[in-house]
């Protein structure tokens, strides 16, 4: 039976594996705290960064002597294998650890072991202390494992009625300052941000990192179907941030810009159910995107560039477009009579194979529903504004839901004010579960 020394330290490993937050991957995020004999902390330490030392080394390197015959408590089952570090089980044997109690036992063929190790020498071994917040804090690693694809996070900002833009296409500000900055916290601590053509068209996002110090830039990814959404000049075509534009197969990439090649979604799946990617609604009388809500990440806006962008409504089909000062050049019309978007699993098994572990998803409610309908939701992260619209598009479209007992039903997690804002936390029972 763990003591409360042991869960204090516990929480506090917890806490000390969040630090490693958007660092670590493809590696797990872990804490570790050294107790001595009297149950009085030594030693503390997390994993950094991949190829690194790990959790238990650092804490270790900061007991010293006092680590011997001490406790390490710690949010993974020690390693028991050599990769590009030495394995933490033989580590804390050599430091004379007497016991070590774990949180989460470790998935992966080549490192588990290592509680089974400890025990064989002699150490008291307890697992199980604190097992949901610590596979809380290592959701993504644990997710990669389990599924072989990225941890997916899907962010939107709405009003109190569920509106992510107005009627008009209006959607700077729906969200607070206090919600943009969170933001930034949000992309820092994931390995991939992802948006749609509908949001490249109509925001030109720049998708980097600002406002948090010593952030590592996550990779930026277009999903461009048709090749006519990322123009040169795109602000996601700088040096801030890598970025990574996914196509259709046969799509002409641009020159110079890490493209990577999909095969469309089912194109024989039942309409209601397919999942597509950024469909996005043509004007009448012509076959060039238009470009609009249904298709923009709809929260406050992707960047804070307010004077860039004016949004209005056309007569001409009901579809909204985006008008831009200054203009990024003309995008080439999108060819007809192709299927509406690519395959999400494939699109994130390209993510996962290039060490991609976590995916922060800020397109609109069009690219987000068929993540949804693609059973590729894990996290839900709403920042609900205390304002009514009326009208204007929703958070979510589609998503394979036609009816309630359909619903993709969620366990709230979290909720916490941001200036005026509401935001509120909720991950998905299962993979992708829906109710049936």
């Amino acid at each position: 039976m763990a003591t409360a020394a042991e869960a204090v330290a516990m929480r506090r490993a917890v806490a000390l594996a969040a630090r490693g937050l958007g660092f670590t991957s493809p590696n797990p995020v872990v804490g570790c705290v050294i107790l001595d004999a009297t149950g009085a902390v030594v030693g503390e330490g997390y994993h950094q960064q991949a190829g690194g030392p790990h959790a238990e080394v650092h804490a270790l390197r900061a007991a010293g002597e006092k680590a011997r015959g001490g406790t390490a408590v710690v949010t993974l089952e020690p390693c028991n294998h050599t990769g590009r570090t030495g394995p933490c089980a033989q580590a804390l044997l050599d430091a004379g650890i007497a016991r070590v109690v774990y949180a989460v036992d470790d998935p992966t063929l080549d490192a588990t072991g290592g509680a089974a190790t400890l025990r064989a020498a002699g150490v008291d071994v307890e697992s199980g202390l604190l097992t949901e917040e610590a596979e809380t804090v290592n959701a993504a690693w644990l997710t990669s494992v389990r599924t072989g694809r990225p941890h997916v996070t899907w962010k939107y900002a709405a009003t109190l009625d569920g509106r992510v833009a107005a009627a008009d296409g209006t959607s700077r500000w729906i969200s607070s300052a206090e919600s943009r900055a969170d933001v930034h916290r949000l992309r820092a601590e994931c390995d991939a941000v992802v948006v749609g053509s509908g949001t490249q068209r109509a925001d030109d996002p720049h998708l980097a990192v600002r406002g948090v110090d010593g952030a590592a830039q996550p990779l930026r990814v277009v999903v461009d179907t048709h090749g006519t959404a990322v123009r040169p000049g795109a602000r996601v075509l700088d040096d801030a941030a890598p970025t990574l534009v996914a196509v259709a197969e046969g799509v002409e990439p641009l020159p110079g810009v890490d493209t990577v090649h999909l095969p469309y979604a089912d194109q024989h799946a039942d309409a209601a159910h397919l999942p597509y990617v950024e469909r996005v609604p043509r004007a009448a009388g012509n076959g060039a995107d238009a470009s609009g809500p249904s298709g923009r990440s709809g929260q406050q806006g992707t960047d804070d560039e307010e004077d860039r962008l004016e949004h209005r409504f056309t007569a001409s089909g009901g579809a909204y477009r985006a008008q831009r000062r200054p203009a990024v050049p003309a995008e080439r019309p999108a060819p007809t009579g192709t299927p509406g978007g690519l395959d999400i699993d494939a699109l994130l098994a390209e993510l996962h194979a290039r060490g991609v572990r976590s995916v922060l998803l800020e397109g609109g409610p069009t690219l987000a529903g068929a993540f949804v309908a693609a059973g590729a939701v894990d996290r839900v992260i709403g920042y609900l504004a205390p304002t009514l619209l009326g009208a204007g598009p929703a958070a979510l479209t589609g998503g394979g839901i036609t009816t309630l007992t359909e619903a993709l039903r969620l366990d709230v997690r979290e909720c916490v004010a941001l200036g005026p804002d509401l935001r509120i936390t909720a991950t998905v029972a299962g993979p992708g579960t829906k109710e049936h």
